[in-house]
């Protein structure tokens, strides 16, 4: 199988997977939403602290450690991630999960807003109109809800600055995700210990297939996050870009089909708006892709000539 195609399949599997994190969560709801954040917490590391023992990468984890230019941006990345957990368990859990898939459609959005801001990047007129766009449906929901869409906002918040942090530190999915790990850990640890103390912890009261699915998070998280640094390695970042949108699209589709949550007219019309930004911003990225591959194309040709 060609790479461009291996990675293709390793990017498709993992926003899959992705996309279909709501049905698994579900599954879950017998437990709060800082149960199973702290049981993903510590799950992720062990099974990650396994692939780093099996792939010999304890010197890179070590390099990141020593280098506070790279250890810091992953310490908040750590932070930052946890809260996107957290923050979608509890949506799962309480019916949000086409509010869900909103926070994941904008968050390419906002991770162009973060250049703009943060990296001083500057935006083409299409991309002020997709942004534009976008801020008007959020709040045309916010209007019709009554209230701010929080879930999608803080979701869509969270993991553009955790991939702003990643891109900071620069640093591989296993190793990275390593000392990500390993930074939250304690607290997750004291917060099932402090649970079981007050008798609160529920992991153990469902039944062993039950506890199984808590003890799998830890792989569901790295197996995905694995796939994708796969293929990361083999495609384009217009493809990368494009398969992002699956893992919303299937979230959205579960919310609706399988979970029947509610969408009225005026959440119709904020989602179609999203689309539509989302659809003008795609065509401009890739337009001035084609664009810059047209023009290095010639300039090799010209000074081949």
């Amino acid at each position: 199988m060609p790479e461009q195609r291996r990675g293709f399949t390793y990017g498709f599997t993992a926003y899959l997977i992705w996309g279909l994190f709501p049905l698994y969560w579900k599954l879950l709801d017998h437990s709060g939403a800082v149960e199973l954040l702290a049981h993903r917490i510590l799950w992720s590391l062990i099974t990650i602290a396994i692939l780093v023992a099996v792939l010999r990468k304890f010197g890179r984890v070590k390099a990141l450690l020593t280098e506070p230019r790279r250890r810091w941006p992953l310490i908040a990345a750590a932070f930052l991630i946890s809260v996107n957990w957290g923050t979608y368990i509890w949506a799962v859990g309480h019916g949000h999960v086409v509010e869900t898939s909103l926070g994941y459609f904008i968050t390419p959005l906002f991770t162009v807003l973060l250049g703009v801001f943060v990296l001083k990047e500057r935006l083409r007129p299409m991309q002020w109109t997709a942004l534009g766009i976008a801020f008007v449906a959020v709040l045309g929901l916010a209007i019709e809800n009554g209230k701010p869409p929080w879930v999608a906002i803080i979701l869509t918040l969270s993991f553009g600055c955790y991939g702003l942090a990643k891109k900071q530190a620069g640093a591989g999915a296993i190793e990275g995700m390593a000392v990500e790990s390993g930074t939250v850990a304690p607290l997750a640890l004291a917060a099932i210990v402090v649970l079981g103390l007050q008798g609160h912890a529920t992991v153990t009261h469902h039944g062993t297939a039950y506890l199984v699915l808590v003890l799998l998070t830890g792989p569901i998280t790295a197996v995905p996050l694995l796939l994708f640094g796969a293929a990361a390695t083999r495609v384009s970042m217009t493809t990368l870009g494009l398969l992002n949108y699956i893992a919303p699209i299937m979230q959205f589709i579960c919310g609706l089909l399988i979970f029947h949550e509610q969408m009225t007219p005026m959440r119709w019309a904020g989602f179609a708006l999203v689309w539509v930004a989302l659809a003008l911003f795609t065509f401009d990225s890739m337009h001035t892709r084609r664009r810059t591959l047209a023009l290095e194309r010639a300039a090799l040709t010209a000074s081949a000539a």
